[in-house]
């Protein structure tokens, strides 16, 4: 059971990070972009790779938490609480970071069927620095975690 255990945490782990590049990219390109039917469909992607984010982070935490009882280890071991806390900081950080995004993905969409230009409101959304701040700490969060799962520090 152990194996099949680990396998869901790695694919899980993996499945996260791959929603994070996938995130990062499509809101990078569509900050390039001036046309907002363009900008409406990279951020459309962002939100398929949020979903992805979102269940392989239930994913991680559940075959984590089996992990931790078929290893006979405890929640409270240092390592183990640290990267359930910053996974949590992560998950906050993210929904936060990601409502300027979408909220600017919905202006595009407007925009875009109304046939009208990308607005100084749109860039606005798009350029928001706290909002990439969020994101990157997010990330940031996340590589901690890797980290703390492959050195498992005492």
């Amino acid at each position: 059971m152990g194996e099949w255990a680990l396998l869901g945490h790695i694919l899980g782990g993996f499945t996260l990070f791959a929603g994070m590049v996938l995130a990062t990219a499509g809101w990078h390109l569509a900050r390039a972009k001036s046309a907002p039917g363009e900008i409406a469909l990279l951020l459309g992607l962002c939100r398929i790779a949020a979903l992805m984010v979102a269940v392989a982070t239930v994913v991680v935490l559940g075959f984590g938490l089996w992990l931790v009882e078929l290893q006979g280890r405890r929640l409270t071991d240092s390592w183990i609480l640290w990267a359930i806390m910053l996974l949590v900081v992560a998950t906050a950080a993210g929904i936060a970071g990601g409502q300027r995004p979408k909220r600017a993905r919905q202006l595009a969409e407007r925009l875009s069927e109304r046939g009208a230009g990308a607005t100084s409101e749109l860039r606005t959304l798009l350029d928001d620095r706290a909002s990439a701040l969020l994101n990157y700490a997010a990330a940031a969060c996340v590589l901690a975690i890797v980290f703390l799962m492959v050195f498992k520090p005492q």
